[in-house]
């Protein structure tokens, strides 16, 4: 029985991870293909069976997992965000979202005959979105910045919103219907045990009385007993308790996170993995088949609802019919969906719920139908309403590093959109100082899945100090903007490293700015003095006649021909650069006094022609 149980969990994981590679390769939400994999495994083939191989651990095992994702996405959610963002964001995502919940509610009663605490919890579980859906839809939809922020910003924080509305129409159904004392008690024990497990917790990191290395797996275990000991003090209070901690941790000045959700997404992804593969193999699609025409009128009711909440929330704004059509749309429901409700409904069939397992079936067809349909007709009718968005001209620049900052000002001051993205604060405050755009974090985490912003943006310049990311982030985006619109800035490291620690040929991105120029040649120049400066080419003034006039106190890095499209100078290519032409150079101070002269002498035959200036 172990031996067999220990291959069951392997095989979990092997598919789990298959899946989201799966996905990626696919650029579909993971939960698509994840449900897929699991119902394949399980009903189709029977070779998984959850409820017989796990017994007893199942349940457990799901609630568990289901905290845990719960808890990340309380920590995600930030009440600053629900300010910054535009009052169609905040009204998505409060009133809207109640407005959505009665307007299902109504709808799925009316429809199917569930009754009103099953209709409540039904309409809570299909109200929420979520990034892991949003954003591979969004990066394959392109459609406009307004669209694209609006949808990305309700995705990441109706999560959390959701999932708390959720847990408490629960926690209703099992104690409330009951008794309404009980149900006071349950909610009273899971916000009072989330809180002081926030702050408790808090409390030890502001102290240090952690150490760095244990950070994350204290933190973890903290949401592990924070969950069973309030599940300990009133039954079903945990999932309250742990989403409460989560959003309190999320949001008390003074205690950085962002380690701990690292961490925690890392983790999140093979928890999910894993789970999805359970509860797709406890499927039965013919449960969801025999829905029927209730089914389509389920369907009828999630999609219609969205458009009445959205013209709602976004009346007086200044979004055009077009936007709030697309986005009126734009709806999939994700994993909280999935998760809590295979979770509620295991605990309801314990309760004696007949209904429970209808709410299962009604739950997955419209995470299915959404996904899938908003999949692959996004674009279509982004197009159709004109809302695709241009050729992005934006740059992502990988470290904001000296020489980073002054790349980023230099092509921001040519109009382009900049965004830098490091992991050392220090260097993200001095480009934010320097009036950059930025994101703090790593740009390949599961966080920065959800949370960089790429509208606009269609170039990778990886230029941070560590080759390893460099090549990473390369690797990365190059699926996500074209193998010619990622490139590396080389280290000396890289220039001096053996054939066994140097990166193969398939994985390289091309090297900026030429042959020999590396991030210590840029940043020793820029220390001495070195700047970056515009220079428009003429007839009179040529590339020959720059060249002869800098001599080697230049570096050329970009040259923007008259359209302003932006060509950069790489090991392998070096743009045929016109009159007409901006040409950007890393120029030193203190050229020779013949290349001077030769300027000078330029200068005067084009008879004020050059236009120079410096970023």
């Amino acid at each position: 029985m172990h031996d067999t149980l220990l291959y069951v969990i392997a095989a979990v994981i092997v598919l789990g991870i298959a899946a989201q590679w799966l996905s990626w390769r696919l650029r579909l939400p993971s939960i698509l293909a994840l449900l897929v994999i699991g119902i394949f495994a399980g009903p189709v083939t029977g070779l998984l069976r959850p409820d017989a191989m796990f017994g007893d651990i199942l349940f457990p095992m799901v609630s568990l997992g289901v905290a845990l994702v719960l808890f990340e996405g309380g920590l995600t959610l930030r009440l600053t965000d629900l300010r910054g963002h535009g009052a169609a964001v905040s009204h998505l995502v409060s009133w809207g979202a109640l407005l959505n919940w009665v307007l299902i509610a109504a709808g799925s009663w009316a429809v199917v005959g569930f009754s009103v605490e099953m209709a409540l919890l039904f309409a809570a579980l299909v109200i929420v979105t979520g990034p892991t859906v949003i954003n591979p839809l969004l990066r394959t939809m392109r459609a406009t910045p307004e669209v694209s922020q609006l949808l990305r910003w309700e995705g990441i924080l109706i999560d959390p919103v959701g999932a708390l509305l959720a847990v408490l129409v629960f926690q209703f159904i099992v104690a409330g219907t009951e008794s309404y004392l009980l149900f006071l008690q349950s909610i009273g024990v899971g916000v009072l045990a989330g809180v002081l497990a926030a702050v408790s917790l808090g409390y030890l990191i502001r102290r240090h009385w952690i150490p760095e290395y244990l950070l994350n797996v204290v933190a973890l275990a903290w949401v592990v007993m924070t969950f069973a000991g309030s599940n300990y003090l009133a039954h079903e209070s945990g999932l309250l308790a742990v989403t409460v901690m989560g959003v309190w941790l999320g949001n008390t000045p003074g205690i950085d996170m962002t380690e701990v959700l690292s961490f925690k997404e890392s983790l999140s992804i093979l928890i999910i993995s894993m789970l999805f593969i359970v509860l797709g193999a406890r499927i039965d699609p013919a449960d969801i088949i025999a829905t029927g025409w209730s089914g389509v009128g389920v369907l009828l009711v999630v999609l219609l609802a969205r458009p009445v909440v959205v013209w709602a929330c976004t009346a007086g704004g200044t979004y055009s019919w077009r936007e709030r059509a697309l986005v009126s749309w734009v709806a999939p429901r994700g994993i909280v969906a999935a998760a809590v409700s295979s979770l509620f409904a295991l605990r309801l069939q314990e309760a004696g719920y007949v209904e429970a397992q209808q709410l299962v079936a009604y739950t997955f067809l419209v995470i299915i139908v959404t996904v899938v349909l908003q999949s692959f007709t996004a674009r279509p009718m982004a197009s159709l309403l004109g809302l695709v968005e241009a050729e992005p001209r934006g740059i992502l620049i990988v470290g904001a590093n000296q020489v980073a900052r002054i790349v980023g000002k230099a092509l921001m001051q040519q109009g382009f959109r900049v965004k830098l993205t490091d992991t050392t604060w220090s260097e993200i405050q001095a480009a934010r100082m320097d009036g950059l755009d930025t994101y703090y974090g790593d740009p390949v985490s599961a966080h920065a899945d959800r949370q960089l912003e790429l509208e606009g943006i269609g170039r990778l310049f990886a230029m941070s100090r560590r080759p390893a990311l460099n090549t990473l982030a390369a690797f990365k985006f190059r699926r996500e903007f074209g193998r010619n619109r990622v490139f590396t800035l080389r280290n000396s490291q890289e220039k001096d490293a053996s054939e066994k620690r140097r990166v193969a040929e398939s994985f390289r991105a091309p090297r900026l700015f030429g042959e020999g120029v590396t991030l210590q040649k840029l940043s020793s120049l820029i220390a001495q003095g070195a700047e970056i400066k515009a220079t428009l080419l003429s007839e009179t003034f040529d590339l020959a006649a720059y060249e002869k006039a800098r001599g080697k106190s230049h570096i050329p890095l970009f040259a923007l021909d008259k359209d302003y499209n932006l060509r950069a100078f790489t090991d392998d290519y070096t743009p045929e650069v016109k009159p007409g032409w901006t040409l950007l150079s890393l120029v030193s101070p203190t050229p020779p006094a013949a290349e001077v002269q030769g300027a000078a002498a330029a200068a005067a035959a084009d008879a004020g022609k050059l236009e120079e200036s410096g970023n």
